[in-house]
């Protein structure tokens, strides 16, 4: 190791590990919360595209259990080294991307994507509400004063519950995923009746295999997903053991992906079998337009709008974290209200409307992040070792070219060329941090104060 930790930049030197008071059981922080990201209608709104719609039931069951496994792996190393070390994804991730190289990977580069994040939570919190209070049809165009007033109104309460810390986020997540929960149950039981109307091949589609249709699902969760399982740090740094981290995973990322993916889709086959002249008509339908057909629609609306406070307060919690950690000069609230008002501004101008771009965006971006720190994890056989010197050139080829191989094929409009891309940008992260790393382009190890 070289010397000390004086010559570290600030989000190093003034780094504390969380200390062990402070900290919770799974079921009390990481599963809630990352349940309460599952259960929020931009997860599963549009998953039936390309899914249900081509491969029926068969693709949806394997492709959830098979993309539950696949986003556990993306969390687990770090998570694994936040509840060893205490310390969140910018301060870890400076052993993968190095001291210098960290200030951007994980870094910032995490915050402006929950950034993004956050204007899409607040987009549909908005719209959700007008719809609620005005109808689908007279319902305030994006960009009208009351769309403005309502996102900046709903945008400002969740950055609030956001900054205050994680203890906020998970007591938030721990009610308001119960909403989406009960209104899903709801929906598959109300839409079942259709269920052994609806058949896949009665559709005019060009329909690829139901193998296939699996790798787009896998594709749909995955890009939803990598943000939050490099985030997994930040999770595991508030638990106590190996078990929190493991429990923490199990159920609430594979469990909750499959729940919340699984229960929509027997909604929307439900819908679509007992409707068969619109489901011709419309080929894949959204999780939205199924539950129009249901009795108090404009109520489930706004349920839906209340529910999304929980994932809009991860992402501000995230973002926060990110800027206040990486500049630790500047307050933590003053990062919280940038990060929200331009999350917010995104909302109002309807620039943060477009999902399928920040899927493949995220997916492409952060699957090799989290594919690089999980070599970085087994070649250090699970011990972090500290930052490294200077900029990490393992860590960061090793993202730069997976992110070329997750999103080129995205530039195409057609689903079968972008299935399962972030999974492959994982691989493709994890392969070149292992090979690089073993020809000794990691640089050294910079000596710093340790958790005890």
């Amino acid at each position: 190791m070289s010397n000390g930790s004086n010559s570290l930049p600030g989000y190093l030197s003034s780094a504390k590990p969380n200390p062990a008071e402070n900290r919770a059981p799974w079921y009390i922080n990481t599963a809630p919360s990352y349940a309460g990201i599952f259960l929020w209608i931009a997860f599963y709104d549009q998953m039936a595209g390309g899914t249900l719609s081509t491969g029926g039931m068969t693709a949806v069951f394997a492709g959830l259990i098979i993309a539950g496994f696949i986003a556990y792996l993306f969390y687990l190393a770090p998570a694994l080294w936040g509840m060893k070390t205490g310390y969140p994804l910018y301060i870890i991730g400076s052993s993968t991307f190095g001291e210098k190289g960290g200030y951007f990977i994980p870094g910032l580069f995490m915050g402006i994507l929950q950034v993004g994040w956050y204007g899409v939570a607040t987009f549909y919190s908005t719209q959700f509400v007008l719809n609620a209070a005005f109808g689908v049809e007279s319902a305030p165009a994006v960009g009208s004063f009351l769309f403005v007033a309502t996102g900046f109104i709903w945008g400002y309460v969740f950055a609030f519950l956001g900054m205050k810390g994680i203890q906020y986020v998970a007591k938030v997540s721990q009610f308001f995923p119960i909403v989406p929960l009960i209104m899903l149950i709801y929906a598959a039981f109300a839409l079942s009746g259709g269920l052994s109307e609806f058949d896949v091949t009665k559709y005019d589609v060009a329909a690829p295999a139901t193998g296939f249709s699996t790798l787009v699902l896998i594709q749909i969760v995955i890009g939803f997903f990598a943000t939050a399982g490099a985030a997994g740090a930040d999770f595991g740094m508030n638990n106590r053991s190996k078990k929190d981290i493991y429990m923490g995973g199990l159920i609430g990322i594979a469990a909750s992906i499959f729940i919340c993916g699984f229960l929509p889709m027997l909604a929307i086959a439900g819908a679509m079998g007992g409707n068969p002249e619109l489901a011709q008509a419309d080929k894949a339908w959204t999780f939205s337009q199924a539950i129009g057909q249901l009795a108090g629609g404009q109520v489930m609306f706004l349920l839906f709008a209340v529910a999304s406070m929980a994932p809009a307060c991860f992402c501000s919690f995230i973002f926060t974290n990110s800027f206040s950690t990486m500049i630790p000069q500047v307050p933590r609230a003053f990062w919280g209200m940038l990060g929200a008002t331009v999350g917010i501004l995104l909302a109002v101008t309807g620039i943060a409307e477009d999902l399928q771009k920040f899927f493949s965006f995220i997916g492409a971006s952060f699957g090799p992040v989290c594919g690089a720190m999980a070599a970085d994890y087994l070649l250090c056989k699970g011990e972090w070792p500290g930052p490294r010197r200077g900029i990490n050139w393992a860590g960061y080829i090793a993202v730069i070219a997976g992110f070329i191989v997750g999103i080129l094929p995205s530039l195409s409009t057609s689903l079968e060329s972008i299935a399962p891309a972030a999974v492959y940008s994982f691989i493709v992260g994890f392969a070149l941090y292992y090979i690089l790393s073993k020809s000794g382009l990691q640089p050294q190890v910079v000596e710093m104060t340790r958790p005890e």
